[in-house]
């Protein structure tokens, strides 16, 4: 049986192969292969981080955002969904090598991006808008601006609890994650009694959660 360091290790040569490939097909039709080539390069971050090497991870993902930002100022409606995305893994690779500015500008954008397209389609878009105003919000605790961290967070955590209402078993999860961040950004801020409460809900959850999957 392949070890999961060995299935990382052949996941990021094939994503770095199939990003070669696409950069040669752009040279030869940009219109075409553009899209296919930031997707790649989306993918390929994604693994460089799986397997430690940050900075290349990184990389990838400002070209990639690059990438999808181009492809969006020439048809928004079809690519600003992927330029949110992207600028969201944007975030999360900034922060990992610890820029933190970088890190909460990439999050901003990706959350008002999300949030304009959860606007135009919210059954769609707001489980996303709610994952990004969880990065937001983790993003502002990181710079020490507190109170919009702890706004950010408890807007995500509405969303969330209307997100399980509608379906509980999908979204319980994130909701008992949302709920966890929530406590940690109440508590920086000095209110405990509320900081205990939300802990206390999470906490609740995730036994609810275990019980009903305890692996």
């Amino acid at each position: 049986m392949m070890s999961s360091v060995g299935t990382h290790e052949e996941a990021l040569a094939v994503a770095r192969k199939a990003a070669e490939l696409f950069r040669e097909r752009v040279k030869l039709d940009r219109t075409v292969y553009l899209p296919d080539l930031a997707k790649s390069l989306n993918n390929l971050g994604n693994m460089l981080s799986t397997v430690g090497q940050r900075e290349g991870a990184l990389s990838a993902a400002q070209e990639a955002a690059e990438l999808y930002r181009e492809l969006a100022t020439l048809n928004r409606d079809a690519y600003l969904p992927d330029l949110a995305g992207s600028l969201n893994n944007l975030g999360n690779m900034l922060s990992e090598v610890g820029q933190r500015d970088a890190a909460l500008s990439a999050a901003r954008e990706a959350a008002e991006l999300y949030r304009e397209l959860a606007t135009l389609n919210r059954d769609a878009y707001l489980p996303d808008l709610a994952g990004s105003l969880n990065n937001l919000g983790n993003m502002l605790s990181e710079v020490g601006q507190r109170d919009a961290a702890l706004s950010a967070a408890r807007e995500a955590v509405e969303i969330r609890r209307e997100l399980a209402s509608l379906n509980r078993d999908a979204y319980l999860p994130d909701l008992a994650s949302s709920l966890n961040n929530l406590g940690n950004r109440l508590s920086e801020v000095g209110q405990r009694d509320a900081a205990l409460s939300a802990a206390r809900e999470a906490a609740e959850l995730y036994r609810e959660l275990a019980t009903l999957n305890r692996d």
